[in-house]
């Protein structure tokens, strides 16, 4: 697409994709890249700016993560933050050393606010400091812009060159004028428009879909979720009768959502779709059987849809292309695109198998967070209902039953999910709160039952406050909700004598429990 870009240089830090996320947030497209990226392909891009991460290395260590000095060089504007901050001066002649006090958390930041990248920012505010280190000496031609009690040189600045140090993180939430300052650099110092809308996205990808398929026909791997229902949606207002969606109701999904996938989707549904529902849960209950290490149960799950989808092509006859919902934070867990290692292999990225009979995989949302792939979806026309559902992974309950995958503990799981959303829903929580679930834990413990001794499983309850879904807070639940939700577990659902509820954040936890 001919668009404005501003591309991310990861060196590892935990808060990349936040980064990204928040440039996006203001209109400019943003990508993550690795530190290991060539000069001459970042060239070739064009950026409009570079923004460098932190990391967990000391720069001044001989294998620490660098750059060569000609990035610097290129003309093109450059924002390190943290480590990325202290690696722009090692390599331009300042000097970086261990802090006599470590700096961890919210911290007061005294700035120049008549400085490029603190234009509109308060003189005084709060910022998220997280170092070892500390610039002790500025390159040449900078000067300090922003300092703490313990941080001398909290922010500096070369205007003349364009390149700005930042050792605090403006990317998350507990920088509260941290976006402003981002957008300060994107749109003031590096002079992006700021057009990047979704609107322009769907029209852009609805004529590039048209233009790569040609004539040819799509097979697309619907599965009910957000993601999949907004790329068949677009894929079909891009090639029409050309497209084919496979629903593979693989028997680890929510209680009766095969069923309210094909209402949706299937003939008597909204969209006039070709549909092809696959019931294969018996399959799939197989492949898994004695599997308990969730990343050999994700690519096994990926495998195994590739392959019903490759037999389901071959019965339509002379599929080119296959249609996955795939979206960014998919890619960047996977450890693809940047230095982060892989959190967890999303079935549809790092759990492909290393041959797919198909020309060529198209996956349109592949560059979007999931609020962006939501409004794509209200673009399109999709009901709010649907595009604002509760997001659920493509390996579906095979990754929120801790240890190996049976139907029992398939039923279990669907049943008490079924009534702590049923419970959420009639406290009226369901819009206050991102994603919240059940899930079977691999541990039984001792309990008491109509008198008698029990010995079942326990069951995990999850419920999240998020914006983008990279980070997460555990959502407060009202007690008499909670205990409402208990109660109707173990009274109703067999197997079950005892329920927790999960306050992990994301990070350290992830969203998802495998």
């Amino acid at each position: 697409m001919d668009r404005e870009m501003v591309i991310v240089l990861d060196f590892g830090g935990q808060y990349n994709q936040l980064v990204a996320r928040r440039v996006r947030e203001c209109h400019v497209y943003c990508e993550i890249y690795s530190y290991k990226t060539e000069i001459e392909k970042i060239r070739s891009m064009h950026p409009k700016g570079i923004i460098l991460t932190g990391g967990p290395n000391s720069c001044y260590e001989p294998d620490a993560p660098t750059y060569s000095k000609e990035l610097f060089e290129l003309g093109i504007p450059v924002l390190g933050l943290c480590y990325g901050a202290q690696l722009m001066q090692q390599i331009l002649g300042g000097k970086v050393e261990r802090a006599a006090v470590r700096e961890y958390g919210k911290t007061e930041l005294l700035v120049d606010t008549d400085t490029a990248l603190f234009y509109g920012v308060s003189p005084e505010t709060t910022c998220w400091m997280s170092h070892f280190d500390y610039i002790s000496k500025l390159a040449p031609e900078f000067s300090v812009t922003a300092k703490t009690a313990n941080c001398p040189v909290a922010a500096a600045e070369d205007a003349e060159r364009k390149l700005y140090a930042i050792q605090f993180h403006p990317e998350v939430l507990h920088t509260p004028e941290g976006t402003k300052m981002l957008y300060n650099f994107v749109c003031g110092v590096c002079g992006c428009a700021g057009d990047w809308k979704m609107d322009s996205f769907v029209e852009q990808s609805v004529r590039s879909i048209r233009e790569k398929v040609g004539g040819g026909k799509v097979l697309c791997a619907l599965s009910g979720g957000v993601d999949s229902s907004v790329a068949a949606v677009l894929l079909s207002k891009a090639v029409g009768d050309q497209l084919t969606c496979v629903f593979v109701d693989h028997g680890l999904l929510r209680k009766n959502e095969g069923d309210e996938v094909e209402e949706v989707f299937g003939p008597e549904g909204n969209y006039d779709l070709h549909f092809i529902r696959v019931n294969a849960q018996q399959r799939f209950y197989a492949k898994l059987a004695g599997v308990t290490e969730p990343e050999e149960k994700r690519k096994i799950i990926g495998e195994e849809f590739i392959r019903v989808f490759e037999e389901e092509a071959k019965k339509i006859g002379a599929v080119d292309y296959l249609v996955q919902g795939t979206i960014y934070p998919d890619v960047v867990e996977s450890g693809l695109g940047g230095e982060s290692a892989v959190i967890k292999s999303h079935h549809n990225v790092g759990g492909l198998p290393d041959y797919v009979d198909f020309k060529e995989i198209i996956e349109p949302l592949r560059d979007l967070f999931k609020d962006e792939v939501r409004k794509a979806g209200l673009e399109l026309g999709i009901p709010n209902k649907l595009v604002f559902r509760q997001p659920f992974p493509g390996p579906g309950l095979g990754i929120r039953i801790i240890g190996d995958v049976t139907a029992e503990k398939v039923r279990i799981v669907q049943d008490a999910d079924a009534i702590y959303r049923e419970e959420i829903a009639a406290a009226g929580l369901d819009q206050e709160i991102s994603q919240y679930f059940a899930a079977l834990t691999n541990m039984h413990s001792v309990g008491v039952m109509g008198d008698e001794r029990t010995y079942d499983y326990a069951v995990a309850l999850r419920a999240v406050r998020t914006i983008d879904f990279m980070t997460a807070e555990a959502a407060e639940i009202p007690y008499e909700v909670l205990n409402k939700v208990m109660n109707r577990i173990i009274n109703e659902v067999r197997g079950v004598n005892r329920v927790l509820y999960d306050i992990s954040s994301k990070p350290p936890g992830t969203i998802e429990f495998e």
